[in-house]
């Protein structure tokens, strides 16, 4: 009787001592939705992988708001904002963050992925010949984007995600933004 009442202890006590699992939504809603298409439920089937999908999609724009820039010197932020739309009108993962100074100018980072939009609009602005008829050609890091006469810069990255820096802030200010975004990082996701 104490061997069996010893072992529960030292089970209870492993059981204490382990890390706990965390249930990882993304994974229950894709074995839901397997079980569902293997059942036959076509319809909670879909639901289910479109759940999945756009919790992915959120965790991409988390990440995405993980690499917005620190305000430069005299600069404040405020908190980033993410939006994950399904496949909706081409679906997209977005992070935001408002940038302002003492003079009350603003910057607005904008990270766009998860987009069939972006993969459209890839080819036409990475092509030089196109992309200088839409604004000046500048270079941020070893990356090629467009400036527009507004100071507006938009980029490519990695042919999957669009980085788009706007707002009232002098031209220089918007580049030195866009040069701020983590794009090694961004290229990698």
């Amino acid at each position: 009787m104490q061997t069996t009442w010893m072992a529960a202890l030292l089970a209870l006590i492993a059981v204490g001592h382990s890390p706990v699992l965390a249930a990882d939504d993304v994974l229950d809603a894709i074995d839901k939705g397997r079980k569902a298409y293997q059942a036959g439920d076509l319809g909670t089937a879909k639901q289910s992988l479109d759940l999945a999908s756009q919790l992915i999609g959120q965790k991409n724009a988390e990440a995405f708001g993980a690499l917005m820039p620190k305000p430069l010197a005299g600069w404040t932020a405020d908190d980033v904002q993410t939006t994950a739309v399904g496949s909706t009108a081409y679906g997209a993962s977005m992070a935001t963050r408002t940038y302002r100074n003492a003079k009350d100018e603003s910057v607005e980072v904008q990270i766009t992925g998860d987009s069939a939009a972006v993969a459209q609009l890839a080819p036409i602005l990475t092509n030089p010949q196109i992309a200088g008829a839409m604004g000046k050609i500048v270079r941020v890091g070893s990356l090629s984007a467009i400036q527009t006469p507004q100071g507006d810069v938009q980029m490519i990255v990695a042919n999957k995600f669009l980085v788009s820096v706007v707002g009232s802030a002098p031209a220089a200010a918007k580049l030195a933004y866009a040069q701020a975004v983590d794009v090694a990082k961004l290229s990698k996701m």
